[in-house]
């Protein structure tokens, strides 16, 4: 699968633009706010439906424009694919393929999956647990319709418990059959997340480790721990043990909605003694990751976005990456970076084609 043409109109930056694309590497090259990342944010909308660094789809319209455009033509199993969003303020977003709107927009999710690298990436390390859950969603949801309708649904429900339990402490009427509709909604779809985390975990972490080792060729020793609380205790066990805790706080404090990746480098927590280097591996690792699982549950290799990677990792550790997305393994590849000359001498030295592409402005050059 790649995308072959991509087009937009109002889009952050961009008033209009328009670009043919090679399957193989193609690299976005400007000074810094010129537009680079505007570009793959965009890829990003049309596989994801979404912004990758902002949830608010009204924020993505450029400044005095009334709306945004996305197109793109993808070349999928000998099939083309058009697909495109838009976006007017103060309206549902529209969301098409082949010129049929979507009635759900988790039901495009997974039709061109994506793996996006980017220096925000940073927050599944440094921020709190909801960082980390919601990157093993998106990598399970892009492989599995049910996981995502089961995420919605316990959400949902969740949001129900949560309401009920602050209706109590208010009201001081409290409702046992009520919150035990909740409480066993909440279990069949915390049970159902909860088993496809662990079965995606024991895959997933495999794949992750060989990754980091061929990036920092065994320098460091790291790991990569699933947590959660239903690994000690059924659901239902724990609803009855925090059932008072719960009443005090008026919130559901347990359940799969407090499941937690641990990251350890050397025995040690990567966010306090990990380097600015070596976390940045450990998160490409974790990218590539999730680009190998999709490929093995696609059956067809994802785009692969690379925001910015070069900065804070070493010469050797920028030319066993590039050598390894650009080998058979990997599919289309977009990279930004500032530099000219560095991404001409990478690709020179790893002797493979780059399709560069000058950014500024707003403004894009082949």
């Amino acid at each position: 699968m790649y995308l072959q043409q991509l087009s937009f109109i109002n889009f952050k930056n961009y008033t209009e633009a328009e670009i043919t694309l090679t399957e193989g590497v193609n690299a976005f090259v400007g000074n810094n706010g010129a537009g680079k990342t505007n570009l793959l944010d965009a890829v990003h909308y049309l596989s994801l439906c979404k912004s990758y660094f902002n949830p608010i789809d009204s924020q993505q319209i450029k400044q005095g424009a009334d709306f945004f455009m996305i197109n793109g033509i993808f070349k999928r199993g000998g099939n083309k694919e058009v697909v495109a969003c838009g976006v007017k303020r103060n309206q549902k977003k529209q969301f098409k393929r082949n010129k049929k709107d979507y009635q759900r927009l988790a039901d495009h999710i997974g039709l061109l999956p994506l793996v996006m690298i980017s220096p925000y990436d940073i927050s599944i390390i440094i921020e709190g647990s909801e960082e980390r859950r919601k990157f093993v969603d998106n990598v399970i949801s892009q492989t599995d319709h049910n996981y995502l309708d089961e995420l919605i649904a316990y959400n949902k429900v969740l949001t129900n418990r949560n309401s009920l339990l602050k209706q109590i402490a208010d009201t001081g009427r409290y409702d046992p059959e009520l919150l035990a509709v909740f409480d066993e909604q909440l279990m069949a779809s915390g049970t159902r997340i909860f088993e496809k985390r662990r079965a995606f975990m024991e895959v997933f972490t495999a794949i992750f480790n060989q990754h980091y080792q061929f990036i920092s060729e065994d320098a460091e020793q790291v790991e990569l721990v699933y947590e959660s609380q239903l690994l000690q205790d059924s659901f239902a066990a724990l609803l009855k043990k925090s059932m008072e805790r719960d009443r005090v706080l008026e919130r559901t404090t347990t359940g799969i909605h407090k499941d937690d990746l641990q990251f350890n480098i050397n025995g040690m927590p990567m966010k306090k003694f990990g380097s600015q280097g070596q976390q940045k591996s450990f998160l490409i690792a974790l990218k590539l990751a999730q680009y190998t699982f999709l490929t093995q549950n696609k059956g067809f290799k994802p785009l692969l976005l690379l925001d910015d990677i070069f900065d804070k990792l070493d010469d050797n550790r920028v030319t066993k990456l590039m050598q390894m997305v650009s080998n058979n393994d990997f599919g289309q590849v977009f990279i930004t970076d500032t530099s000219m000359g560095r991404v001409e001498g990478i690709f020179e030295k790893i002797n493979v084609d780059v399709k560069l592409f000058k950014v500024s402005e707003g403004n894009i050059d082949a």
